[in-house]
């Protein structure tokens, strides 16, 4: 109860912080979606964070666009590597071959999906000429990687040929197209949402104007272990086409901004304004935004995502802090991103003894089993990152079964 009465405090202290736009809603909507067609898009650290989501989720996963982002693992949890290895690097770009062996480990070890599932995705692929943030041989090194990786040359569109700065390319964007500099949202005459999901899903319809109470605000603390610690926002976006909430079938895109561009720094501009929401109500699209914010006491004083480790060692992971909040968020919305178990039974909260747990009179004895102390009785089987027990327990439980 007294972790209940914390979270809704904290919750409702949110809501005094929310910029005028989105509407509000404390929790997210179970939705019919489409498990197959789950896509991911980032601008910089956010691509960064795309591609980890993608590596790291390839089974549950379709396909990634990447806007001035690198391979998986470039920074290998150090901040030095990451500035000078994998943003301002040299003309040869960062050498994929380790990121390769260092993914190929982790698959090896389950702590992320087999590289096999990228095989059949599809990928976009982002460099304005005038980025001097993230260089082109970095954008390119993330080409060669997912070649390496199996994806076909073919599923794979490397643009690099707009004179861009550092930024996200929508109509009307309040940056001029050649410069770089905050909101990086940059007008460039192009649709670079609607390049994003046509390359990934196909053909799709014309944009519409998109139903601005259709874009709201959630509470992303049912999500988070230590919101400060792991550098997310109490509060994330999710624009739910008209269709997807009375029930039809949709797709889920998860849309990560870059440094800066937090609800922290800019309220709900990149959610509002990037372009995806006039196609995601045009083609049955929920698009969830989550929160990153700066934080105090790590290496994220811009609130960028975590792809250089400054959270968690095991960052680019399932069990990464971040990806496995983001995780849980697509799980609610109806698309999880990891499969049952063999055996697990997918129950709802109210059917284990969550004081058990609550009162420290209940631990994990196996994989996504919790077991009563002193007599061994199983109290629940949950399923999720299993490293997530301490700080969720609960929230597992939430995932709906398919």
């Amino acid at each position: 109860m007294r972790h209940s009465v914390i979270r809704a405090v904290v919750a409702a202290l949110s809501i005094l912080l929310v910029p005028a736009g989105a509407a509000v809603s404390q929790d997210l909507p179970e939705l019919a979606l489409d498990l197959a067609q789950t896509t991911v898009s980032g601008l910089s650290s956010g691509a960064f964070m795309a591609v980890q989501m993608h590596v790291a989720f390839s089974e549950h996963i379709a396909g990634a666009g990447v806007v001035a982002g690198g391979p998986y693992f470039c920074a290998q949890g150090s901040l030095l590597l990451a500035l000078k290895d994998c943003m301002e690097t040299d003309p040869a770009g960062p050498d994929v071959a380790p990121l390769l062996a260092d993914a190929g480990h982790y698959a090896a070890s389950g702590e992320i999906d087999p590289l096999t599932g990228l095989v059949s995705d599809r990928v976009y692929l982002f460099s304005g000429t005038n980025d001097h943030t993230v260089a082109p041989p970095s954008v390119d090194a993330a080409r060669r990687f997912y070649i390496q990786a199996g994806v076909a040359e073919a599923d794979i569109r490397l643009v690099t040929d707009v004179p861009a700065g550092h930024g996200f390319l929508a109509p009307g964007g309040p940056v001029p197209c050649a410069e770089t500099g905050p909101p990086f949202i940059n007008d460039c005459g192009e649709d670079q949402a609607g390049d994003i999901l046509t390359w990934l899903y196909g053909d799709l319809d014309p944009p519409v104007s998109p139903d601005p109470s259709r874009l709201m605000e959630f509470s992303q603390l049912p999500f988070v272990g230590n919101a400060g610690v792991e550098s997310l926002d109490g509060m994330g976006y999710v624009y739910v086409p008209e269709t997807c909430a009375a029930g039809e079938t949709c797709r889920l895109h998860i849309a990560f901004h870059g440094c800066q561009q937090g609800r922290q720094q800019i309220g709900d501009l990149y959610a509002r304004t990037t372009g995806y929401n006039g196609w995601a109500e045009a083609n049955h699209i929920v698009v969830l935004y989550p929160q990153a914010i700066a934080s105090s006491g790590v290496e994220n004083p811009k609130g960028c995502w975590d792809w250089w480790g400054y959270g968690d060692d095991d960052y680019a992971t399932r069990n990464g802090p971040q990806m496995a909040a983001v995780a849980l968020m697509a799980s609610r919305l109806g698309a999880p991103l990891t499969s049952m178990p063999d055996g697990a039974t997918c129950i709802s909260h109210e059917e284990f003894n969550w004081v058990h747990w609550e009162q420290n009179r209940a631990e994990d004895c196996g994989f996504f089993d919790l077991c009563a102390k002193g007599s061994g009785d199983n109290v629940g089987t949950i399923w999720g990152a299993s490293t997530l027990y301490e700080t969720r327990p609960d929230y597992y439980t939430l995932t709906p079964c398919r």
